[in-house]
């Protein structure tokens, strides 16, 4: 029988995983009983876990691109597969770190507030410019007809050339909430009260836009946000929860392992029988109300979800010390892995964004993986270098 090579160069795509484990692995220190890792919620450990969770997010857009249920059959290719609903868990570490650390620096650092918009806005909104302009000018040149109209939506932002930009609208958004609140408000509970409840809001709000190809387009915009709430809290009450989860921690550690099966499957449930698009694209029309409901209990399985393995997998770094030369770089530059990877996801995939042929097809995946990969890396050290050129000149200004 002669065997299919074709069929075989396709399998290498799930080399991704034991790689993928191997990267986490290597460097890693378990640690005894009665033992702890002291400093798994250090800027160091946790730039290590975002370097790692990047990764998974590439593997999520390369999921979506290559396996996801939406495509073609004649365009799928499966390996992927468990990547392509899980994005919202591994975004999910990013806003637990950005909501954490940002308490953690107000707290801890003299005069936190005096170049904050400088130091933590403003790379953001550059990177977000400059990846849409990027994504533009390959619109334009892979053929793509963009009227005038259009044009200025992509210019000016109201509507994203990288469809992957919504986290970099939503956290400058959360900074600026929480600026105003610790900056003005001189109770800190009473600050960190009013934060969450207008990061609450802005998902309520979230929830009564219907899909649309602006801001706030979709469920994505705010299913992963409450976890920049439980940063928040996790960070004001530190001490008290380490040291209860330390007296019970292996009760903790099993609970939340099963947490994660069991919401996760609950959050299929409730998103099978309820969804976010209830009624979108019925054909007739369905009053408001009655689709937000949908929502909420939608949202709520995946919030559900998202908490409990983002709960579990800082449990586990109080046993576990990760870190090694590969996930401290991935770990500078996160930011700008996250926004460009996605400009080579779509330029060698089946089309571009959706909207035109892309400019080479490769349609196997571990070969794709690989190409996307070289590309990004350089790529975002490109942009962080860019991005840093803009803050120093703004700096001297």
């Amino acid at each position: 029988m002669a065997l299919d090579w074709g069929n075989v160069a396709d399998k290498l795509i799930y080399l991704v995983y034991p790689i993928l484990i191997t990267i986490l692995a290597t460097g890693m220190k378990i640690y005894k009983k009665n033992e702890w890792n002291g400093e798994f919620m250090s800027l160091e450990q946790t730039k290590y876990l975002q370097g790692f969770t990047a990764l998974l997010v590439l593997c999520h857009h390369m999921g979506q691109k290559t396996c996801a249920s939406w495509h073609d059959e004649s365009v799928i290719v499966h390996g992927l597969d468990i990547f392509v609903d899980y994005g919202f868990y591994f975004v999910g570490i990013f806003l637990f770190c950005s909501g954490y650390g940002l308490y953690k620096s107000f707290s801890t650092k003299e005069n936190y507030f005096k170049g904050y918009f400088r130091k933590r806005v403003l790379p953001i909104i550059i990177t977000f410019y400059t990846t849409g302009y990027i994504f533009l000018i390959v619109r334009f040149l892979l053929g793509q007809h963009i009227g005038t109209k259009q044009l200025i939506l992509y210019l000016t932002g109201f509507q994203f050339a990288n469809p992957n930009s919504w986290y970099m609208i939503a956290v400058p958004f959360f900074y600026l909430v929480f600026y105003l609140c610790f900056r003005f408000i001189k109770n800190e509970k009473a600050a960190t009260t009013v934060t969450c409840l207008a990061i609450f809001a802005y998902i309520i709000f979230g929830t009564f836009i219907r899909h649309n190809p602006y801001w706030m387009c979709g469920e994505w915009w705010y299913q992963s946000t409450p976890m920049f709430i439980c940063g928040l809290l996790f960070a004001r009450n530190e001490k008290r929860i380490i040291e209860r989860i330390k007296n019970h921690y292996t009760a903790f550690f099993i609970v939340s392992l099963i947490l994660i099966f069991v919401l996760n499957g609950l959050a299929k449930i409730l998103n099978w029988n309820f969804s976010y698009y209830y009624g979108e694209y019925s054909g007739y029309p369905v009053p408001l109300f009655s689709m937000v409901w949908r929502k909420w209990i939608t949202l709520f399985g995946h919030v559900s979800a998202s908490a409990a393995f983002v709960f579990f997998v800082f449990i586990a770094l109080m046993k576990v010390r990760i870190g090694n030369r590969l996930l401290g770089f991935m770990g500078t530059i996160t930011l700008e892995f996250y926004v460009i990877h996605g400009l080579f996801v779509e330029l060698f995939g089946y089309n571009f964004a959706d909207s035109v042929k892309s400019a080479i097809y490769i349609r196997n995946p571990a070969l794709h993986f690989v190409i996307v990969l070289a590309c990004s890396i350089p790529a975002a050290l490109l942009l962080k270098l860019w991005v840093d050129l803009f803050r120093g000149k703004n700096r001297k200004q």
